[in-house]
């Protein structure tokens, strides 16, 4: 959904208030998709300072369904984020890469809430999420989530300095 601010620029000092749906369903992120399993509608405040200059507040509430990083269990992870920026919409997409302030949610006098929103994400995931503090994680085997389940296989890890031995037995067995 975009928001069209060149209703703001009327007046210095104007401010109004949006609430606008989150139309994405589903977040892609540099390491998956994560289906959204929860949100309400994002609300920000901006107010023209003047010169075409503007200031954003506002709160995004939403829920992703991000994997397990032990066993891949999918684990509903909510954000609460705040939103402070200010925008100088005079200065060129090339400039503001050279300030290294990218705003890639505006484009031209548009605002555009989803990719606000995905911005946010992207700068508030966790680095690891998992379903339980002891969570045992899924056999390297078979594949079996051990919170749920013994597998049986053998995860014992051999001494690499006997690999040559166990070679020897191998052949053996074959004969």
């Amino acid at each position: 959904m975009q928001i069209n601010l060149s209703e703001l620029f009327s007046s210095d000092g104007k401010e109004k208030t949006y609430t606008q749906d989150i139309e994405m369903k589903e977040f892609h992120a540099p390491d998956g998709v994560y289906e959204i399993a929860e949100k309400e509608p994002v609300r920000l405040k901006i107010r023209h300072l003047g010169n075409r200059k503007l200031e954003m507040e506002g709160t995004i509430n939403l829920s992703l369904l991000i994997p397990c990083s032990r066993c891949l269990t999918p684990v509903k992870t909510d954000f609460s984020l705040d939103v402070q920026t200010s925008m100088d919409l005079n200065q060129t997409e090339e400039e503001r890469a050279q300030e290294l302030d990218e705003q890639p949610y505006i484009s031209g006098n548009y605002l555009d809430v989803d990719q606000l929103v995905q911005n946010e994400l992207l700068l508030n995931l966790p680095m690891k999420v998992l379903c339980n503090e002891d969570c045992k994680g899924i056999c390297n085997r078979c594949g079996a989530n051990l919170n749920f389940e013994n597998c049986g296989c053998d995860r014992s890890t051999p001494d690499p300095r006997m690999s040559v031995i166990q070679d020897i037995f191998k052949q053996f067995k074959e004969v």
